[in-house]
């Protein structure tokens, strides 16, 4: 057996969640391989009820499905926690349903403190972080002096989150923030308590044990592609791999093992806080896309910046992660719109290519589109790809074309009776 993998080929906010829960049903394991609480996957429940996940998998309302928070995610164990809390209050016990790589590192609450005196240090420079200590729990990570899951289990625990602390003020001081207590440590060490009550396992094997057993396997990205630390938007990026090769380093297995590779992407572009967007749209038309979407970050509730679907982007994102199948989502967005537009090339330097540039940031871009005539009726999601609108139909056969994947899957509204699979 080998992993499927379903990630965003986007900037994020992309429907990853309900696609997954969606998709988990034909799974035995869900596995976040990557990233950490600034993540926010939104899943509409049986009942009608709106749930956001942050840290743990999506397919953790299935009672058959196991779920693996992987050695490349980092933790908040208070966020953790509540998350947990919140699973219980809806009647989903955790337990033999969630595991946690030893090897996930933990963000710790300095890590917080020192993302947000980093980030104010910016001005104008502002990277939009989140503020959940995600990035400097990825630097000491890097640098080596990272806390792990496991090192819950050590005896010498407390000694080594005192060092790391300590090593925190230090940097905090250089900001010019000599804080005389830590804001939510007490709350912080009562979580990492309560952590150590869950199934904690050394990923990596979990991992080997399902595939050797012919269990299947699914791999759930967070934040999209254009937001990975190296081959995204720099500097304006997440801290983590966000593509295909983070699942390697972040469940420990290896290439070959990579199966399916499921990429989403909206019919649109949005995107949560500052950085390069060519096709961002300052018009009506705009403000209709992020009107009729309801573009909201599902963990920070910003106002998502809206524009038309970036095709050389997207062929980018697609190239970098070997996508076999692709998923459209908030179909329904573009219903009432007699027109619809796509960005096929850059005019860059004079020339017009369909290539991303080195540096979006500080590129002057100007994005050359084409027209497509919309379908202007509600989509019920009856009668397969055949019973849909001529022009929407078309649509599709355009972007297939373009980017050279087929298009398996879209959504066309939140039930998940709206979703179609081909």
């Amino acid at each position: 057996m080998k992993v499927d993998v379903l990630l965003g080929l986007q900037w994020g906010d992309e429907g990853k969640g309900k696609i997954v829960d969606y998709l988990a049903e034909k799974y035995d394991v869900v596995a976040r391989f990557q990233g950490g609480p600034n993540a926010g996957h939104t899943l509409i429940l049986n009942n009608g009820q709106k749930f956001v996940l942050h840290t743990i998998p999506s397919g953790i309302f299935l009672p058959h499905t196991r779920n693996l928070v992987g050695a490349g995610v980092v933790i908040d164990p208070v966020t953790f926690g509540m998350e947990i809390a919140r699973l219980r209050e809806t009647g989903v016990d955790p337990a033999g349903r969630l595991f946690i790589s030893r090897k996930a590192h933990l963000i710790l609450p300095t890590h917080k403190m020192l993302d947000a005196a980093s980030e104010a240090s910016k001005g104008h420079d502002k990277i939009g972080s989140t503020l959940k200590g995600i990035g400097p729990a990825y630097m000491d990570k890097t640098g080596r002096n990272g806390l792990r899951v496991g090192d819950l289990e050590l005896s010498d625990f407390r000694e080594r989150y005192e060092k790391l602390k300590a090593k925190h003020l230090e940097l905090l001081a250089l900001y010019g923030d000599k804080p005389t207590e830590i804001a939510g440590e007490k709350e912080w060490l009562a979580a990492v308590e309560e952590l150590l009550k869950l199934d904690i396992v050394d990923g990596e094997y979990f991992i080997h044990d399902a595939l050797t057993s012919g269990q299947k396997v699914l791999a759930e990205g967070a934040q999209g592609s254009m937001l990975d630390v190296d081959h995204g938007t720099y500097p304006f990026v997440t801290s983590s791999n966000t593509i295909t090769a983070g699942v390697c380093t972040g469940l420990g297995i290896a290439p070959h093992m990579v199966g399916e590779v499921i990429g989403i992407s909206k019919v649109y572009c949005t995107r949560v806080g500052s950085g390069p967007f060519p096709t961002e749209l300052f018009d009506e038309e705009g403000d209709e896309l992020r009107r009729i979407g309801n573009e909201f970050g599902a963990t920070t509730g910003r106002p998502r910046r809206c524009g038309w679907i970036d095709l050389p982007a997207l062929k980018y994102t697609i190239m970098l992660n070997g996508v076999t199948q692709l998923a459209l989502t908030k179909v329904d967005v573009l219903n009432t719109f007699a027109s619809v537009k796509a960005c096929v090339a850059y005019k860059h330097k004079g020339q017009t290519t369909d290539r991303v540039p080195f540096d979006l940031v500080g590129a002057d871009i100007e994005p050359v589109y084409q027209a497509f005539p919309g379908w202007q009726c509600e989509l019920d999601g009856e009668g397969g790809r055949s019973g849909l609108p001529q022009t929407l139909q078309d649509y599709l056969q355009f972007l297939e074309t373009a980017v050279g994947v087929p298009v398996t899957m879209l959504s066309a509204g939140p039930e998940r009776d709206k979703l179609m699979e081909f």
